[in-house]
């Protein structure tokens, strides 16, 4: 990568991911956990290489792992009524996530954009789940990651 260029990073569904990324993250899991207590352990349970594992260690890693103890942003579109920016800080405090802000814009046309960002490090389930439980509120139209 050359000086001038800045990293990008990239949120990617992991059914698109060659296998050798997943089995690099589930070797650091074992490790970070105490269930391996080295690389060439971690690797071999998880059929890689300790050379793959170096390689991929600092380039991949789950996604609730990267919001796991960090801020983030979320971006949620809410149908205009009573009760629903409720609901969904609700699911927020469910899941043990908690709130540092929340910005709601004017409903314009039936519908209202909230912008809120939450310290992720109590969660207590992925940040997959937290957003599929999001969007399964009733009258919440898009929940998606904005920052992160």
């Amino acid at each position: 990568m050359s000086p001038s260029r800045h990293k990008q990073y990239y949120l990617v569904d992991g059914d698109a991911l060659p296998e050798v990324f997943i089995r690099v993250t589930q070797a650091q899991e074992l490790l970070d956990t105490g269930r391996a207590q080295t690389v060439a352990e971690a690797a071999e349970r998880v059929g890689i290489s300790r050379s793959a594992f170096y390689k991929y260690k600092n380039a991949v890693m789950p996604f609730q792992n990267v919001a796991g103890g960090h801020i983030v942003t979320f971006q949620i579109m809410l149908r205009h009524k009573m009760g629903v920016l409720s609901e969904v800080l609700g699911v927020f405090a469910e899941t043990g996530a908690n709130i540092l802000t929340i910005n709601q814009g004017i409903p314009t046309n039936g519908a209202a954009p909230v912008t809120i960002t939450a310290d992720m490090t109590a969660l207590d389930t992925s940040a997959e789940v937290l957003l599929e439980r999001l969007g399964a509120v009733e009258d919440v139209i898009k929940a998606a990651v904005a920052a992160g």
